[in-house]
């Protein structure tokens, strides 16, 4: 039996980073405890609250602000199933026959009408941005409402793109043409108004 001792070798890293880790733990102070927020009665209207209030959470988009009742927005409702618009497109023809057939038996001298059709769509819009326009008010103060001429001539524009290769050639050239014709009276009209607003007002003595 050997006499000479033997050597262990400690690895001394180890100790030492798990030295070090208990003393920052213990240099770092307790988290505190979190505060309890208790209840605090409503303000009546005839105090308010003072100082500024708490808001530990942003509003989420829609809610009520303070002093107001939230309401949800309403849901739309689902859209009906083929069958149900089926239905009610018969139920529909058949009450405007009966309306038909009661306008007829009070004048006979009226015959049937005719069926809808795109270019009834497209003359209804047309004759509407023209009145808006100021178009056939001889004989009275022509009453022009420019905004309303802009938004159903932006109306015949949707319906033209949204109608984009799905129209007859005839139902085409027919929105096309009317919607030029509506957008060039937009723009005289626009220009006319331009001009009378830059000229100086008349003096009363010189009218």
């Amino acid at each position: 039996m050997s006499d000479t001792p033997k050597f262990e070798v400690i690895d001394r890293r180890k100790y030492k980073a798990e030295e070090e880790e208990r003393e920052a733990a213990a240099s770092q102070p307790s988290p505190a405890p979190e505060p309890r927020l208790e209840p605090q009665p409503e303000p009546t209207k005839e105090e308010s609250r003072p100082g500024p209030q708490l808001v530990t959470e942003a509003p989420r988009p829609g809610a009520a602000v303070a002093g107001e009742e939230w309401e949800p927005e309403p849901e739309l409702p689902p859209a009906p199933s083929a069958e149900e618009s089926r239905q009610q497109k018969s139920a529909y023809d058949a009450s405007a026959q009966r309306l038909e057939d009661l306008i007829r038996a009070q004048n006979p001298g009226i015959g049937p009408q005719p069926a809808v059709t795109f270019e009834h769509l497209v003359n209804q819009l047309y004759v509407s941005a023209m009145i808006q326009m100021g178009a056939g008010q001889e004989g009275q103060r022509t009453r022009i409402d420019i905004l309303g001429a802009k938004q159903t001539i932006d109306l015949m524009g949707v319906l033209a793109d949204k109608t984009k290769q799905n129209l007859t050639e005839a139902e085409e050239r027919t929105l096309q043409t009317v919607l030029f014709e509506v957008r060039m009276a937009f723009l005289e009209l626009t220009n006319m108004i331009s001009i009378q607003s830059m000229q100086p007002p008349v003096p009363p003595g010189k009218r």
